[in-house]
């Protein structure tokens, strides 16, 4: 059996993610150069850049070779879609990742059109989201080994979106510099919440795959993600903005209620695994 990431899967996972929003990073501040350039040859270079990273990819991807697990004999072909408890966690991390966009595109409109702050300050929040991500997913991430680990965190996170998400709100009603200062103090929450429930996401979506089946596994959680992203801007920007406070406090409980799922689902999940070496004991 081949396990990504050695003895330390959690470890390796949370390092993963912090890779990934470092490219993001850099690819943000590639696109401000670019737009500040604002020349054709700018906007070439950047396209063709973005292309050059999708190649180095396919390559390195070429030149790893992993062992293919034999599954058991008797074995369902579609074995996720009868997987009930994974079923649920791919339509709860869909439904949680609604906070992305709360950072990408729902702040930044409640800023500028509710808000006294400074148009810069949607930009800046994007950096400090960011580097706060990069910073703390591995001190964090590295603790959530277990899938009932990962049901504690996806908890936790719904408890910070709980508070990150009425901070947001309560800008509109403060001077300016309290206002800038609210929705630093509430991105600092929130991207400490997005830790938690990427953490958990990792726990729980590996954690309760078996291993001959990652594939299809991971599949499909990540079909149920991007369908929760394609709705999400629907969504936000039509009830919470539309019903404005009150929609940004009925998106904090949305979140707390996920959250508080995460527990009896992790427990759920390990009763219902076929494998006996796969359960793990409960905590709590």
């Amino acid at each position: 059996m081949v396990r990504v990431g050695g003895d330390r899967p959690a470890l390796f996972r949370a390092k993963l993610r912090t890779f990934v929003n470092l490219g993001v990073v850099l690819g943000t501040v590639g696109a401000g150069l670019a737009l500040a350039a604002d020349t054709r040859g700018a906007y070439v270079a950047l396209i063709l850049g973005n292309a050059a990273s999708f190649a180095l990819c396919a390559v390195l991807l070429l030149l790893s070779r992993y062992p293919v697990l034999a599954a058991p004999s008797q074995q369902r072909r579609w074995l996720a879609f009868a997987d009930r408890p994974f079923l649920t966690f791919t339509a709860l991390l869909g439904a949680m990742g609604l906070q992305y966009p709360v950072v990408s595109l729902l702040l930044p409109i409640w800023i500028s059109e509710h808000t006294e702050a400074p148009r810069w300050t949607v930009a800046a929040l994007s950096a400090v989201n960011a580097a706060f991500y990069v910073l703390m997913q591995t001190r964090i991430g590295s603790r959530i080994e277990t899938p009932h680990d990962g049901g504690r965190a996806f908890r936790t996170a719904g408890l910070l979106f709980l508070v990150s998400c009425p901070m947001m709100a309560l800008a509109a009603r403060t001077p300016l510099w309290a206002a800038v200062g609210l929705v630093v103090a509430a991105i600092f929450v929130h991207s400490l919440g997005e830790v938690w429930e990427s953490s958990a996401g990792f726990a729980l979506g590996f954690g309760l795959a078996p291993d001959h089946a990652q594939g299809q596994y991971q599949g499909l959680l990540g079909l149920g993600f991007s369908a929760g992203q394609a709705f999400a801007p629907a969504i936000l920007t039509t009830v919470v903005l539309g019903l404005g406070t009150a929609g940004w406090l009925l998106l904090a409980l949305f979140f707390a209620a996920l959250g508080a799922a995460g527990p009896p689902l992790a427990r759920w999940g390990m009763r219902t695994r076929p494998q006996p070496g796969v359960a793990a004991e409960v905590k709590e």
